[in-house]
Formats: C-alpha cells, sequence, structure tokens
C-alpha cells in the first residue's frame, strides 16, 4: 500500500472513531435526560410514558400521609390548577412541608400516582446568601449617592 492510501486509510478510520465516540456520548446523554412537567402537564398527558421525569409545585395542605413502615409517604403535589397524587419510600428532606414546594422525580404509574424515587425541598425563593444581600445593598447606596448628587 502506498503511503498516501495508508494516510487516507488513517483519517478515514480516525474520523470513524470520533463519529461511533459521539454516538455514544449522545445516547448516554439521551438516557439520561430527565424533563421537568408540572401536574397540569402530567394531567393532560404531556409527559412522557414509561420514562423517568419531574414534576414540580406545592404540597396540598393535608395530604401528607405516613404508612406505618415509617419510611413510605403518601402525599399530593399541585400547581393550583391540577394535582397528581405521590408515594415515595424513603427519608424526605428537612425541607420538605406541606404548603411549600418540592420537585420529585420518578415515572408515573399506571395507575395515575408518580412513584417519586427522589423528593427535592425548594428552599424560600425569596432566600439570598448574606454575602450577595450585602453586595446588593452596597450597590443600591452607590447607586442613590450618585443619583443625588
Amino acid at each position: 500500500m502506498k503511503p498516501r492510501h495508508k494516510r487516507l486509510a488513517m483519517i478515514v478510520g480516525g474520523v470513524a472513531a470520533l463519529g461511533a465516540a459521539a454516538a455514544l456520548v449522545l445516547s448516554a446523554f439521551q438516557q439520561n435526560l430527565v424533563f421537568f412537567f408540572t401536574p397540569s402537564q402530567v394531567a393532560a398527558n404531556e409527559a412522557p410514558q414509561g420514562r423517568n421525569f419531574r414534576i414540580g409545585g406545592l404540597v396540598e395542605a393535608g395530604s401528607v400521609k405516613r404508612q406505618a413502615d415509617g419510611v413510605t409517604v403518601q402525599f399530593v403535589v399541585t400547581d393550583t390548577a391540577r394535582s397528581i397524587p405521590v408515594v415515595y419510600r424513603g427519608i424526605l428532606p428537612d425541607l420538605f412541608r406541606e404548603g411549600k414546594g418540592v420537585v420529585t422525580q420518578g415515572r408515573l404509574g399506571p395507575d395515575g400516582v408518580f412513584q417519586a424515587s427522589e423528593v427535592l425541598a425548594k428552599h424560600d425563593e425569596n432566600y439570598m446568601p448574606p454575602e450577595s444581600a450585602q453586595a446588593l445593598e452596597q450597590a443600591g447606596k452607590a447607586q442613590k449617592s450618585v443619583v443625588i448628587r
């Protein structure tokens, strides 16, 4: 084989290997992709069937029921328009409360109950780290002193 043909074969082989690696990475990315839906979207059948996804909203007041085993919890997630019943088996986060925001990951069962594998409690959206609050306060003071002059 001539050197020119060897070089061409190496380039073609390299491009093929790069294409195969890119296909594997994209396939793994697609399998691990988790979408977020509201209870209204889930009720409208916009959520994927047989795949994991996340639902988020507020924990409906009076809906949290703990089972006798001490690990299974049933509650309802609502976006004030629609509600989805959720069953979770595990330890809930400390910030989990009725009337507070929550994001759950899992899949929708054939009975319409969301089987959660993970529960994430959302902290107050008004929370701000002290450093950020101080920086904003100082920026506000600096802006007022410039306007007054």
